[in-house]
């Protein structure tokens, strides 16, 4: 369940086995040697399911910022990664339960939707009545998220209205995706109690719907979602437009929403589809140390890590510096401040 950066076998092996014994040692008796294992720095990458996109996304990230020692040789005038950092992207429940564990301590940073970040920090939307994650800092704004809302081919669902009655997945508790489903459905004037639902990641709920025992599912994530892909290429889907009065409703009361279009053949068959989006962004503790932050967001804007986005999958190619201070709503870390600074992003 975690990827890990571009590495060598013998250190790969070292690492795999530091993180199952929870040792530094057991990492020096896998061939690191016990001077390089007591130079290894970890950070934990929380991402989401592995059949979204923000796994894949945090496998490549975790390959950019690794450099633990005997690692590949740095290009000549661009980072190859933080010298003895060794990066996991870590699959998870997504961007609510990336929070949480940033805030206990159990993940060094994490993805999460733009709107989940800001109602934590803050305290407000779905952390209403809990106490505010204000320790939660960001790194980086990454690419549009776009909501899709897949339907059974021939199911006669037309618009979110159509799912009353239905049996719609609307993925796991702590995802960020559980929470726009609720805003979706009440803009349509529905609730959990107006559908039969049911709480999966796309991979499940894919199979599910394959087998007729499902309707439709929600899944919020970057296009094109591998799970989405293979369910449209062996048995067929629709997309279900998320348009109309109650959309831009959705768009005046949230303001981290914007609008979105599914380009036509993203997934097999499926035509242009209209619906809207957040942003997911990479957020952090304020208790992580600011050279590390520091080090990893210079690692992320480079050269290097350019090639590795573009090359490894398609919104990895929308990741971009320019971008990667739009729509954050919470503080940025102080190491992730220092490089924009340096970088002229802010004056």
């Amino acid at each position: 369940m975690m990827g890990i950066g571009l590495i060598g076998r013998a250190t790969r092996a070292a690492v795999m086995a530091g993180i199952v014994a929870g040792s530094v040692l057991a990492l020096a008796g896998a061939g690191t040697g016990a001077a390089h294992a007591q130079d290894l720095k970890f950070f934990r990458i929380g991402t989401g399911g592995t059949a979204g996109t923000y796994y894949p996304i945090g496998g490549l990230i975790a390959n950019a910022i690794s450099n633990p020692p005997g690692s590949r040789p740095c290009d000549k005038g661009g980072s190859c990664g933080v010298p003895g950092l060794v990066a996991t992207a870590v699959a998870s429940n997504g961007s609510v339960a990336n929070i949480t564990a940033i805030h206990g301590g159990t993940l060094e940073s994490g993805f999460s939707q733009s709107d989940v970040a800001y109602w934590a920090y803050h305290g407000t939307g779905v952390f209403e009545g809990k106490p505010k994650v204000d320790d939660l800092r960001a790194i980086a704004n990454l690419y549009p998220e776009t909501i899709h809302l897949v339907a059974r081919k021939g199911s006669g669902i037309k618009s979110p209205a159509d799912l009353k009655g239905k049996r719609v997945s609307l993925d796991e508790p702590g995802s960020g995706t559980l929470v726009d489903a609720r805003i979706v459905l009440a803009a349509y004037g529905l609730s959990e109690k107006d559908v039969q639902p049911e709480y999966l990641k796309p991979n499940a709920a894919g199979d599910r719907l394959r087998d007729g025992a499902l309707d439709a599912f929600f899944f919020v994530g970057g296009y094109p979602a591998g799970a989405i892909s293979e369910l449209a290429t062996s048995a067929g889907v629709e997309l279900v437009p998320i348009t109309g009065p109650q959309a831009e409703k959705i768009l005046k009361d949230y303001g981290f929403f914007s609008t979105d279009t599914v380009p036509a053949d993203t997934y097999k068959d499926v035509g242009e589809t209209k619906t809207i989006s957040v942003n997911a962004q990479w957020v952090t503790s304020s208790k992580v140390d600011g050279d590390l932050i520091y080090g990893i967001t210079k690692a992320l804007w480079n050269a290097n890590t350019r090639k590795l986005l573009d090359n490894g999958h398609a919104k990895g190619k929308v990741i971009r510096e320019e971008t990667a201070l739009n729509g954050i709503g919470i503080p940025l870390h102080p190491g992730a401040e220092r490089f924009y600074k340096e970088a002229g992003l802010i004056k």
